[in-house]
């Protein structure tokens, strides 16, 4: 039998009352949400509750609407801990149906960040009254996660090298609800577990004509479908099959009418990967194949690449500390170790360019159920992952 200590009880008794105190909050960012680096409102909640509790923090980060907090250790000795989350929504318009659903039409908050930023400040709140703490604690509130690469902005405006308000970090750490994971479970692993996340714009140039005549055009619909085809020869040729690598092509656009051959076809996409070298690799290729076509055909293709976030790399040490601390407090049971890295991607990768880093994931589906997805129309944060979402980030706080 296992027995909670006074101390474990009272921090369990805190969790409880700021997941009660932050669960509204969530439900008004949810109703009230803003696209990457329009999150003023958010940002000012954000700060009105960190008012509230006393933190000190330096607002207008990343552009305008990034917040850093900090709480001191109670005495000196401890290191510095990250505890970050996002706080952008995305262009969908929400089909829940909740009672606080978006009143912003065509924006909601469909991966989950008004949950992240409610956890964060409802760990801020545990902290901020636990009787001793052994660690400074850096609190990041960062904008523009969909794309915008708020993260590495943060980063760039000394959120969390000491330049700003604190001290220096340490470790960093950031969560992300899951719906594939079991309610009252946590994932992680060590190393890669999301990918790097490049796009690129292609735009094959030909000459149009009539339909009746194609032998007097250069067809750019038919360069794109034979570029198109031969790059997937990427992935299933070019890179070894223990490797991992994804290509989408998920747009081709030419031409408006039925019996036009267009002048031009533009091809848009994404390129996934998890290790620096298979990175440049796809890269390299990518131009190649697509060069080559297009002029083996009489074409010419402009490329366009687009370098997005890097690996989200998880360090060893932050990870054995976080699964430590994660198995005493809800059991080894409860504690998964992913097999393997997803090829989604994720702007907590930046802070690991700083600090060792662990980013885990965090059970929003109910025991046998399946649970909508995120970036859907039909999503919500689950509210009753918060206690063990702000449990957490209270534990890393205060932890060894």
């Amino acid at each position: 039998m296992t027995t909670m200590t006074n101390a474990e009880e009272a921090i369990g008794g805190m969790v409880a009352d700021a997941a009660k105190h932050v669960t509204p909050i969530r439900h008004d960012l949810h109703q009230h949400p803003e696209l990457m680096y329009e999150e003023s409102r958010t940002s000012k909640r954000v700060c009105e509750e960190l008012d509230a509790l006393g933190v000190e923090y330096v607002p207008g980060l990343a552009g305008g609407t990034g917040v850093v907090a900090y709480l001191p250790a109670s005495e000196a000795g401890g290191r510095t801990i990250g505890l970050r989350a996002d706080m952008d929504a995305l262009p969908i318009e929400e089909a829940t149906g909740v009672p606080y659903t978006s009143v912003h039409k065509g924006v909601m908050h469909a991966c989950g960040h008004d949950g992240h930023t409610s956890i964060l400040l409802g760990a801020a709140r545990v902290l901020k009254n636990a009787p001793q703490r052994k660690n400074n604690i850096i609190f990041v509130f960062q904008p523009a996660e969909e794309g915008g690469a708020g993260g590495r902005r943060m980063c760039e405006d000394g959120a969390i090298d000491g330049t700003r308000i604190g001290t220096k970090v340490d470790e960093m750490y950031g969560l992300h609800g899951w719906t594939e994971l079991e309610l009252g479970k946590l994932s992680t692993r060590n190393g890669p577990l999301l990918a790097a996340t490049d796009e690129f714009d292609v735009t094959v140039k030909g000459q149009g004509g009539h339909a009746a005549e194609p032998h007097k055009c250069l067809d750019p619909v038919v360069v794109s479908a034979q570029i198109v085809s031969a790059l997937q020869s990427i992935a299933s040729r070019r890179v070894g099959p223990l490797d991992s690598v994804v290509l989408t092509v998920a747009s081709i656009h030419a031409g408006h009418a039925h019996n036009v051959i267009p002048d031009e076809a533009k091809i848009r996409g994404t390129i996934r990967t998890l290790l620096p070298e298979t990175r440049k690799l796809a890269q390299d290729e990518f131009r190649r194949i697509t060069s080559g076509i297009a002029s083996a055909m009489g074409a010419s293709a402009e490329i366009e690449w687009h370098d997005g976030y890097p690996v989200t790399f998880n360090h060893d040490a932050p990870t054995e500390r976080f699964r430590t601390i994660a198995r005493a407090a809800i059991g080894d049971e409860h504690v998964i170790d992913e097999p393997h890295p997803t090829m989604g991607g994720e702007d907590f990768s930046y802070y690991g360019a700083h600090a060792p880093a662990c980013f885990y994931l965090l059970g929003l589906a109910p025991k046998g159920q399946k649970y909508p997805r995120v970036h859907t129309p039909r999503f919500d944060f689950n509210d009753d992952a918060i206690p063990l979402g702000i449990e957490m980030m209270v534990r890393l706080g205060l932890g060894d």
